[in-house]
């Protein structure tokens, strides 16, 4: 981490820097993005798209797979993929 953002050094050699903020806008878990039923309706998730202020208090490894954050705000239940961090890094 340096200071609001988290740095990531990926095998490749090169490396990239998220916004914690941003990082917990995107966060995969269902409580923000919501989950989809059996026949496609969408349940759950928020619209709040902004979070100032809001820090990484700490990280995980899952797996090998991917990190999941915790956040100032409590939030702590998604799991990014080393390929959704790459994917949002160009977005």
């Amino acid at each position: 981490m340096i200071g609001n953002e988290v740095a990531i050094s990926w095998s490749d050699g090169t490396e990239t820097f998220y916004l914690m903020e941003r990082l917990r806008a995107l966060s995969p878990s269902a409580e923000n993005q919501g989950e989809k039923g059996l026949f496609g309706e969408q349940y759950g998730g928020t619209d709040q798209k902004e979070f100032p202020g809001v820090i990484v208090t700490g990280w995980v490894p899952v797996g090998g797979y991917g990190i999941q954050f915790s956040f100032s705000d409590g939030h702590r239940t998604g799991i990014y993929s080393f390929e959704y961090l790459r994917e949002i890094a160009s977005a």
